[in-house]
């Protein structure tokens, strides 16, 4: 099972201008080859099966006569060659030549795609030749009657993802590509044959064009260019092929190469991402061709970041971090400009969350030129509470320059326990949750008392699994944290850490180092006992699994696969299906608590408030995606 995945090629064969026998065995020779290593599509450059730079020898009979032999013989060869492959060709049609691509699928000839866009000027004269694509023709070649158009898609019957359209060089280049019309009509991977000489810059401009098309049309894109035996009489061709999907770069061939770039496209991914995306346009006019092929099963080359939510290049971290945290700040600062509140209350654990959230008040604070006394940051030690904790709280605060206040909550939860009968050597979830709503209770009322917010800690990761208390720690004036995922929140502190310098940085680093805990209960040898990832799993799984489940729709046998790539020697098949459980379980059963959460800024594509991105019935049942996973 491929998932949806696609593994496509873009080839550069080495060509002899001209002489098509020697152009088809080197053609020949990278399709066995993209045969052998599971490619399903394979791409090859404009015109190579004669070579591009054939100048005045396309008005030759002989030429145009041995492209079409060459081809020939090409589906012969390849009758049983189960993968599907655009050849570049120039094809005449009674008065008529046409720079076009010949579509070739287990020795049939489905059709041919036509050039729409003929270049005449600056190196280019090739209106000297070819005439423009017709909307659709008929021509006999081969001894069979095909389509040739500009309009022509080619869709697979046994892989209903599979959709592959054509457009040529120029083709891309121009204002209203036909690849837009294609894609409308179902296109899903675009197959671009191509002679793009090589000068000075062209090369990032040609490799922009790839990337921002594939992004436009929410497709997978391939783009093979003519190289190593092309003319250099004028010009000089580098093989430059580029495979991108949906605006992100695959694979991309070193200038001046030959042979075969591979990239496995997830087509799936595009459909979903057309899917959810309501100002997707289908229609257009297209010409369907119907043909069909085994998939070649795949053993996944592509990898998978175990972190999708953070960036891998540090660069690009520190500076999504910096944005991130300016994001939250924002908000927070429009928030309180509008209430025309100058105070902030927010209960400080030690831990991540509420350490994210007192960094992003006192930026906020800071962009509307407040006092940081302004803001009131509350330690309420309980039953849990550990010395180490309590300390980074205290010490944090005072760094920051905000107002500290401790108010211990055991006699309240003592007093709340006697009122309602519960006896507190039973640790359950009533002997938890009692802390939390206290704290909450506290926080509001000083709110009250001083005119201000109270600022809300809790992030997506712990939103997604439920892990808050209702009507306690979920509840706030404003969640700075709600679309902040907890793999993200780490690499937030830590970037805050490294900025600061200084004790502010190894208070923040020793927070970094603690377990992620809600300390509801009590220490044991005045350690952390409840480790929060011991109980509902790891977040960075959890992260994974929620990434592509709400960005994309994805199955949860897509994903359980994706996540054996991603995390392939960290975490076992077993311990991954568990999770994968427990993430579905506590997602569906919590939706009751993500239903009323409080405003917060969205800051990524994933979030969950039910007022933007996430409308679910609290009462769905989890029945198909439970047992879907149980199959595994």
């Amino acid at each position: 099972m491929n998932d949806g995945f696609f593994r496509t090629a873009a080839a550069t064969p080495s060509i002899k201008v001209a002489d098509c026998e020697y152009n088809k065995e080197s053609i020949l020779h990278l399709m066995r080859q993209a045969e052998k290593n599971s490619v399903g599509a394979v791409v090859f450059p404009e015109l190579c099966l004669t070579g591009y730079t054939c100048g005045d020898l396309y008005r030759d009979r002989t030429l145009i006569t041995a492209a079409e032999k060459a081809l020939s013989e090409i589906l012969e060869e390849t009758k049983n060659m189960n993968l599907i492959a655009v050849i570049g060709i120039p094809v005449s049609a009674g008065a008529d030549l046409y720079n076009a691509a010949a579509v070739i699928c287990r020795g049939e000839l489905l059709g041919f795609a036509a050039k729409s866009s003929i270049p005449n000027y600056s190196e280019f004269y090739e209106a000297r030749h070819f005439t423009p694509a017709p909307e659709y023709i008929e021509v006999k070649y081969c001894k069979r009657e095909v389509p040739l158009s500009n309009r022509l898609i080619f869709r697979c019957e046994s892989m209903p993802e599979l959709c592959v359209g054509v457009e040529i060089c120029e083709d891309l280049w121009v204002t209203c590509p036909p690849s837009a019309n294609l894609a409308q009509c179902g296109a899903t991977l675009i197959l671009n044959p191509s002679a793009s000489d090589e000068v000075i810059g062209k090369a990032d401009y040609r490799r922009g064009l790839v990337q921002g098309q594939s992004a436009r049309l929410i497709a997978a894109y391939a783009y093979a260019d003519a190289g190593e035996g092309e003319s250099s009489t004028d010009l000089v061709f580098s093989g430059h092929n580029v495979i991108a999907e949906n605006g992100t770069v695959l694979k991309e061939s070193k200038l001046f190469s030959t042979g075969l770039i591979c990239a496995d496209v997830d087509l799936q991914r595009m459909m979903q991402e057309r899917l959810h995306t309501t100002t997707w346009s289908n229609g257009g006019d297209a010409y369907e061709v119907k043909f069909d092929m085994d998939i070649p099963k795949l053993d996944i080359e592509r990898k998978f970041s175990p972190l999708p939510f953070v960036p891998s290049d540090k660069k690009d971290l520190n500076e999504r971090c910096e944005i991130i945290l300016n994001m939250q700040a924002q908000g927070l600062k429009t928030r309180l400009k509008h209430t025309g509140l100058k105070n902030a209350v927010i209960g400080v654990s030690g831990g991540l969350d509420s350490t994210l959230a007192l960094l992003v008040i006192v930026r906020a604070f800071d962009l509307l030129e407040l006092d940081r006394k302004g803001i009131l940051a509350v330690t309420m030690p309980g039953f849990g509470t550990t010395k180490r904790t309590k300390s980074n709280a205290q010490r944090l605060s005072e760094l920051l320059g905000v107002t500290l206040k401790e108010i211990p909550i055991g006699k309240s939860v003592e007093q709340h326990f006697e009122d309602i009968g519960h006896n507190p050597e039973d640790k359950d979830v009533t002997y938890e949750n009692s802390q939390a709503r206290e704290r909450t209770q506290v926080l509001m009322d000083l709110a009250n008392q001083c005119g201000g917010l109270v600022i809300g800690t809790g992030d997506l990761s712990e939103i997604a699994l439920g892990w808050a208390t209702f009507n306690g720690d979920m509840m706030s004036m404003y969640g700075v944290n709600g679309s902040i995922p907890k793999t993200l929140v780490r690499h937030l502190v830590n970037h805050a850490a490294v900025t600061a310098g200084g004790e502010l940085c190894n208070i923040l680093e020793d927070i970094l180092d603690t377990p992620v805990s809600p300390e509801l209960l009590p220490p044991v040898n005045g350690e952390i006992a409840q480790k929060t990832e011991n109980i509902v799993g790891p977040y960075e799984l959890h992260d994974f699994f929620l990434y592509y489940m709400l960005r994309f729709g994805f199955t949860p046998t897509k994903i359980f696969h994706m996540a054996q790539n991603a995390f392939k020697g960290i975490y076992d098949d077993v311990t991954i299906k568990k999770w994968l459980y427990t993430f579905y379980r506590r997602f569906f059963s919590q939706q009751f608590k993500r239903s009323c959460l409080p405003d917060g800024p969205k800051v990524g594509s994933v979030t969950l408030s039910p007022r933007g991105d996430w409308r679910m019935p609290s009462d769905a049942s989890s029945k198909l995606w439970l047992d879907e996973i149980k199959s595994l």
